[in-house]
């Protein structure tokens, strides 16, 4: 820092503070954005670095320079060109209602066209093309392309499908979890020349659903007729709903109504010269040259000087043969929650992407010994999910075989089979990638959870939406009709612990009704989950209830008890979570601790172990301690996630 002055904060942003500084050896002002990086996610981080790459790449008079960056007081400081014109939006609102003459709009239009072409050729998407991010010299006549924290480099002609980027200038393909390419990046464009045009956005809504269903609709006002038609033709190429229909910028650039505005720009502006300072980063510590820094929390044995790289989190699963846990493999992320139905093994990243594990195909070449009774452990592999439509996912709950997941913003999306109409899409066909379920756009959903063929869904309104399949094959408005066989709902009357008499049992239920056995209807109950025959109960006290059908053990007592009354699981205390599978049950202790017991066949204990109706605890390959975040279970199938508790934690930057 002792080659800048401060003179002034111009910017706060997600990342952190923008400087207008003075460059003590030329007295030149450039922009300094300091960026905090010890609390800042690995997402962030890699945001940040990014942002330096892309620059390092970009070379041209329309497009932010970049000059250096380095570590500074636990931050990473980029240097760059500094435009004193202000925002192309900022110039845009001064504007008022006092429309932009064409020649005007056609000038900054085709300094932004050739930017963007000049980024495109590097195999770059912007992907946070808008008006902010365009800013001016300052006799506001030459515009410069800045802000590419979220660019995308793509090694070759490949799509990209993390969804990112301003609300306003998304593209249809983003809101709809298709993979897209350069066309997103045009639309963004079409609708900075609208913005041009028109002096306000082309979509703009009062909440995200109502703007998601605008976008895919391509509802905007018409262009004012003052303009020739062969702008507002261009606009409305660009604005196409289907990007094989949207022009390439050659051919924008072809165009007769950019070819004069781009001969004039040569003539007008000539060739503004480009001053790139060539200086070496900030001196690398002995020791660390080329070590990939900034990718996982590491953490440094005492005495030894090494390094130790810890990934952020841990997945386990056990059953459907599988008789102890297995760690799933894992990509570099934090995983929050999971879910899993049949065949889905699911999870929500720290970062809000979605994950999965699957098991290699039918067909490997791998065949069974003869006489072999339990089959080796399959070798799962993780990839996050292609088509992720929403900026963050918040929750995901698998069914039987479809997954529905849930955004920050609230837009529910649904992918899997379309059997008994669990997708919500008004039909019965499979979906591969994620896909809003339309009818709920302009609701804003708090929460989603899946049977194994219907869905339920809550709204901030308190109001619930259900799809699917009802019982015995019938589709009820309601999908409230099930059965509470053993008491597995509750709904039994029961105040003394006795058990109720006939006239106070309910056997099934068509709405909606409080639980009525004590001690639930009368304990504050922080965590619950229902099996195929039986439910769970985790109280604000830690404690642990069971109740329905106990077959196999699952209500957690020695004997084979047959009752309806709710069951308090004895010698667990401080629990904080529990889940039912089929026929056994699971629960999470304050320190981690995971107990199961009730149907052992097919590991679904998580241990060689028949029947048992005593909780007894699993052991965990972890070397460290932890906490568990999530578990779910299916059928005869679990899957947990635990986050380590490791300090302290060195985090490795370039520099």
């Amino acid at each position: 820092m002792e080659k800048y002055e401060k003179i002034k904060v111009v910017g706060r942003g997600a990342f952190g503070i923008v400087h207008l500084c003075r460059r003590r050896s030329d007295g030149a002002f450039v922009i300094l954005k300091e960026i905090p990086v010890e609390q800042m996610s690995r997402d962030e981080r890699l945001a940040a670095q990014n942002e330096c790459q892309v620059l390092k790449l970009l070379n041209h008079p329309n497009i932010i320079e970049y000059y250096e960056n380095f570590l500074e007081d636990k931050a990473l400081m980029i240097v760059m060109e500094y435009a004193p014109g202000g925002t192309l939006a900022d110039y845009i609102q001064k504007r008022c209602n006092s429309l932009l003459d064409e020649d005007t709009i056609l000038h900054f239009f085709v300094q932004i066209l050739l930017a963007l072409y000049h980024v495109h050729n590097k195999f770059i998407l912007h992907r946070d093309l808008k008006t902010q991010n365009i800013l001016l010299d300052k006799h506001q006549m030459i515009v410069k392309i800045g802000d590419f924290g979220i660019s995308k480099i793509l090694v070759s002609k490949s799509k990209a499908y993390t969804v990112v980027g301003t609300p306003c200038y998304i593209s249809p393909e983003l809101c709809e979890g298709k993979p897209y390419n350069q066309k997103s990046d045009i639309w963004a464009l079409g609708c900075v020349l609208y913005e041009l045009a028109s002096l306000k956005r082309a979509f703009e809504a009062a909440n995200l659903p109502a703007l998601v269903l605008k976008i895919m609709s391509g509802t905007f006002a018409p262009i004012s007729d003052r303009y020739s038609p062969e702008l507002r033709q261009l606009i409305l190429n660009m604005l196409n709903l289907d990007p094989s229909k949207r022009p390439q910028l050659n051919e924008i650039m072809a165009l007769p109504i950019c070819i004069r505005p781009l001969l004039n720009l040569y003539t007008d502006i000539g060739n503004v010269k480009m001053r790139r300072i060539e200086k070496p980063l900030s001196t690398v510590q002995p020791g660390r040259q080329g070590r990939p820094g900034g990718r996982v929390p590491t953490i440094r044995s005492r005495g030894s000087g090494k390094v130790h790289s810890l990934p952020l989190s841990s997945v386990y699963t056990w059953g459907n043969g599988i008789s102890s846990p297995l760690r799933l493999p894992m990509l570099n992320t934090e995983v929050l929650q999971v879910s899993l139905g049949r065949t889905q093994k699911m999870g929500v990243t720290k970062s809000g992407r979605l994950i999965t594990w699957e098991a290699p195909s039918v067909g490997s070449g791998e065949v069974s010994l003869p006489g072999a009774v339990e089959q080796m452990q399959p070798q799962f592999i993780s990839r996050f999910l292609e088509g992720q439509s929403g900026v963050t996912i918040k929750s995901v709950s698998c069914g039987d075989l479809f997954t529905t997941c849930m955004t920050d913003r609230g837009i529910i999306m649904t992918f899997g089979s379309g059997s008994n109409g669990c997708l919500g899409h008004g039909n019965f066909n499979d979906v591969t990638q994620p896909k809003i379920v339309e009818a709920l756009l302009g609701y804003e959903l708090i929460q989603v959870s899946c049977g194994a063929s219907h869905v339920l869904a809550v709204t901030n309104e308190r109001e619930v939406f259900g799809w699917g399949r009802g019982e015995n094959g019938t589709v009820h408005q309601s999908l409230l009709f099930t059965l509470s066989r053993f008491n597995k709902l509750g709904l039994d009357t029961i105040t003394t612990g006795e058990e109720p008499n006939p006239s106070n049992q309910v056997e099934e239920v068509h709405s909606y009704r409080p639980i009525q056995s004590e001690p639930l209807c009368s304990e504050r109950i922080v965590h619950i989950d229902i099996g195929t025959a039986h439910s769970v109960a985790v109280t604000e006290k830690g404690q642990c209830f069971t109740f329905g059908s106990n077959q196999h053990g699952q209500i957690g007592c020695s004997s084979r008890r047959s009752s309806r009354v709710p069951y308090q699981v004895p010698d667990l205390q401080g629990i904080s979570m529990a889940a039912c599978g089929d026929a056994f049950t699971l629960a999470i202790g304050s320190e981690g601790e995971v107990y199961t017991w009730g149907k052992g066949a097919r590991g679904r204990l998580g241990r060689k172990e028949e029947d048992c109706g005593i909780p007894k605890a699993l052991q965990l390959d972890e070397s460290h301690p932890y906490v568990v975040t999530s578990v779910a279970c299916f059928n005869g199938n679990s899957l947990l996630a635990v986050k380590r508790n490791i300090f302290p934690i060195t985090l490795l930057l370039p520099v």
